[in-house]
């Protein structure tokens, strides 16, 4: 037992070599209708031999070989035994050697990778194959639809140690597959943020969502931007200082005579919480305050009357009720980064026993 942190940190470390050497793939999806043609680019400057190989995946099968080319000249030397070998073709464009395909059809629908060998710095003689990050094919008569992009703080353990989250959603686009980064800005300064050991992705049905863990002085210094990457265009969503700050809530009036009732409507900002002041120069406490729901899940509410400690029942059931709510958010929270941990180094593990066969 006391060796599998080791082994974990291995392979995670082989992991990110292998990820650090991809080729690139700008395109990450390609929706095209039946009988329409589509090409595959591929930057391959990482290449160090002319070979440039074109692999197929479907979601439910392996990877599949379907031609290496010359990538000096685009010229096919070989084609391997693919069911539809003929219909893949090499064209030129400006320089760069594209997989294409003249007549799409619905078994073409199928993610598609370019890959290269490249020697190792560190072992003469030894080469590898290194890939792109893969595009997909998606053969519909459906339109393109950008994503709708939202930015949260959620709520974690990690407030305990000093750090923040910030929750990227993505919804209500077509394809579903996006591509997340961050970056943060102080004044007209950006900086692009890398992803290794910062960021959780998670996927649900009709959403995708992205967790970024900051320093809790660093979100009061910084406005975080969150780039989501879709083929219908890049879509990009900002923080507010006062969107991942908790502010109080202070219940102060300037009439003499306590108020029989005070109501907060429903708030319409998903992640806002504002800061409500109704001064009162009474010693008598109101006789009901009754706060209704918020409309966004995300909200922390302190409200403090400034002229009496003792607060009416219905202040204390709904506190009791905001901090079970927290609660099952965190619980949520811890679950889903253990799975997402747990998937990681199961793919890790993978990645290197490739590497090692």
């Amino acid at each position: 037992m006391l060796f599998l942190p080791a082994a974990a940190l291995c392979c995670l470390c082989s992991a990110l070599v292998a990820m650090a050497a991809q080729l690139i793939q700008d395109d990450l999806t390609l929706t095209r209708r039946l009988d329409g043609d589509v090409s595959f680019s591929c930057r391959y400057d990482q290449c160090q031999y002319r070979e440039l190989f074109w692999y197929q995946k479907k979601d439910t099968e392996t990877f599949i070989r379907i031609m290496y080319l010359n990538r000096w000249n685009c010229n096919i030397e070989h084609r391997f035994d693919h069911p539809q070998k003929n219909d893949f073709s090499v064209v030129n464009n400006q320089n760069r050697c594209e997989l294409k395909i003249q007549k799409v059809k619905l078994l073409h629908s199928a993610t598609y990778y370019c890959s290269c060998y490249k020697s190792d710095p560190t072992d003469t003689g030894y080469n590898y194959l290194i890939f792109g990050s893969g595009t997909k094919l998606v053969v519909t008569d459906e339109q393109v639809v950008k994503p709708v992009v939202s930015v949260y703080p959620a709520a974690s353990r990690a407030h305990l140690e000093g750090r923040s989250s910030l929750l990227c959603v993505a919804s209500a686009m077509f394809p579903p597959l996006v591509r997340f980064s961050w970056k943060r800005q102080k004044k007209n300064q950006v900086k692009r943020l890398r992803a290794e050991g910062e960021q959780l992705e998670l996927t649900e049905s009709g959403c995708k969502a992205t967790i970024l863990l900051v320093d809790r002085d660093a979100l009061n210094k910084y406005k975080y931007r969150c780039t989501v990457q879709h083929e219908g265009g890049t879509v990009e969503g900002q923080t507010e200082q006062a969107a991942v700050q908790t502010t109080s809530r202070s219940i102060i009036t300037t009439s003499s005579a306590p108020p029989t009732s005070i109501v907060t409507q429903p708030e319409a900002a998903a992640v806002q919480t504002t800061s409500r002041s109704i001064i009162t120069t009474s010693s008598a406490p109101p006789t009901s305050i009754v706060t209704q729901p918020e409309a966004a899940a995300g909200q922390t509410t302190n409200i403090s009357n400034t002229t009496s400690s003792k607060l009416p029942k219905s202040i204390v059931t709904q506190r009791q009720a905001v901090s079970f709510q927290s609660q099952c958010r965190v619980k949520l929270l811890c679950v889903l980064y253990t799975v997402l941990i747990v998937k990681s180094l199961v793919y890790c593990c993978g990645l290197s026993l490739l590497r090692i066969l």
